[in-house]
């Protein structure tokens, strides 16, 4: 049965984005507080934060990019691989009884003994 996998190419590309997201929010950061730290007007002092929040996600996505573009489960739709060669995330972490599995057409609960999905039809 064929599962849907991530790219290992496109998640390296969102890992190096996220990199260039980080480097931007450091030089946002030092760059607005050098303006506004002087400034006569109140609140603009809030927005050297911004750059601390492209930071946080930018950390968070490199993280999340890098896992997927290195991990061995890892979800997408880039890759469609078969069940032997890589197991399915969404059966590892939805599997509620031993004897079902997901349909990789529908995403419909099936038993691991049916050969065709009852919600589509496809053979799995």
């Amino acid at each position: 049965m064929k599962s849907i996998k991530p790219g290992r190419g496109p998640s390296m590309q969102g890992f190096v984005g996220s990199i260039f997201s980080i480097i931007f929010g450091i030089f946002w950061t030092f760059m607005t507080f050098s303006i506004t730290q002087d400034s006569p007007f109140p609140g603009t002092q809030i927005f050297p934060f911004f750059g601390l929040i492209f930071i946080g996600f930018g950390i968070f996505q490199a993280i999340y990019h890098y896992k997927n573009a290195t991990g061995k489960d890892r979800m997408s739709i880039v890759d469609i691989v078969d069940e032997n060669e890589e197991k399915d995330p969404l059966n590892a972490r939805f599997h509620r009884n031993e004897g079902e599995k997901f349909c990789p057409h529908c995403g419909t609960n099936v038993q691991t003994n049916f050969r065709f999905c009852p919600s589509c039809g496809k053979a799995l």
